[in-house]
């Protein structure tokens, strides 16, 4: 009861921005529900909010090349700077496997919320705030491998001082947590060039996706930045790794495989904080079993379940039984996510951070 007291009152931190209604009974922006509906924090009917330079443009990753950091007559020549995050990933992964799986997760809270600019890894902002995106409800006793990103910056400063972001670094350690979770099979092509951003705040994460979004909401929250329906299918692949709150799913076990249910309630116990794997078969490896899940109802989420629907159905059995074809397709969707709000050196208030929690002075 305590928890579920706790999350009704992190909402205030969302009464910023709309939230989206189902029916009359329950309220949510897709991390929250409410148990009555309120019309002074629902307005009828759905809609997704993106910032103003976000809504309706595609991800064009101006400024961002290949082998960025390898030009020795650059200003940014670092050519050891993807084989340090690559050595620190390695590392990490091979330490714990649930690193990796932070490591993905970072990278796209971060893509999400003003761009790829490593806003999420800010604990100190330009304007002195300490409510930022790290303490946002999705993020919360949540996110990981902030120590894998801090390492790599570290090594990378000693290396090339003041040369490679911190998004860049995020980015490159998504890709490569991708690489051993996947025993090899997923190369992501991902470009550098990313420049960070000053600020960061909680009540901004209100623009992910969440657990208890339907299908149109989810289209309507990757479409705000620029991605497609097919790529927000195969982005919700990474699904098939990790582990979720009981918090986040325990409303829907009479909509679940009873077998899978039965074996979720005990897990769970009634604890709504027990984390609990995503994919119950294989939770460390980063690949298709998650679209089998779908179509077997021994998924989590109500988000992953309404993929198992007339307009995304066709994709699922797709990714679920043809061989290489979700690894293809999320190869290309995660270049392509990191292209999202990029910022550059001519851009105001982007910088190259000496430390990525915190903005330079």
């Amino acid at each position: 009861m305590a928890t579920k007291l706790a999350a009704l009152v992190v909402l205030a931190a969302f009464l910023a921005g709309p939230a989206a209604c189902e029916g009359a009974s329950i309220c949510f922006n897709g991390w929250l529900r409410l148990p009555t509906y309120n019309p002074w924090l629902c307005s009828r009917g759905s809609r997704t909010r993106g910032l103003p330079w976000q809504r309706g443009r595609s991800p064009s990753g101006l400024g961002l090349g290949h082998g960025y950091y390898d030009n020795r007559w650059s200003r940014s020549y670092c050519p050891r700077a993807e084989v340090i995050v690559r050595g620190a990933v390695r590392d990490a992964v091979a330490a714990y496997p649930g690193i990796g799986v932070g490591l993905i997760c970072l990278f796209f809270h971060d893509c999400f919320v003003r761009g790829c600019d490593a806003s999420v890894l800010l604990m100190t902002t330009n304007s002195n705030n300490s409510d930022t995106e790290r303490e946002g409800l999705p993020n919360k006793n949540s996110l990981r491998g902030f120590e894998v990103i801090d390492a790599a910056k570290a090594a990378i400063e000693a290396a090339c001082p003041g040369k490679v972001s911190c998004a860049d670094i995020v980015a490159f350690a998504s890709r490569d947590a991708s690489y051993f979770l996947s025993n090899r099979r997923i190369n992501i092509r991902i470009p550098g060039g990313r420049y960070n951003g000053r600020e960061s705040f909680a009540n901004e994460t209100d623009q992910l996706p969440g657990p208890f979004s339907n299908v149109t909401e989810l289209q309507a929250s990757f479409a705000a930045k620029g991605l497609t329906s097919d790529e927000m299918v195969t982005l919700s692949g990474a699904h098939t790794i990790g582990h979720a709150r009981c918090m986040f799913f325990s409303s829907r076990f009479s909509e679940m495989d009873p077998a899978f249910a039965a074996k979720l309630r005990t897990q769970c116990n009634g604890n709504d904080d027990t984390n609990v794997n995503q994919d119950d078969v294989t939770p460390y490896v980063l690949d298709k079993q998650y679209y089998q899940n779908v179509i077997d109802r021994k998924v989590l989420f109500t988000s992953d379940t309404m993929l198992n629907s007339t307009e995304t159905m066709t994709q699922v059995r797709e990714n679920a039984n043809r061989a290489g074809a979700w690894e293809r397709k999320f190869e290309r969707a995660m270049e392509n996510m990191g292209k999202t709000g990029i910022k550059n050196r001519a851009d105001q208030g982007a910088e190259i951070r000496k430390v990525c929690s915190r903005v330079n002075n």
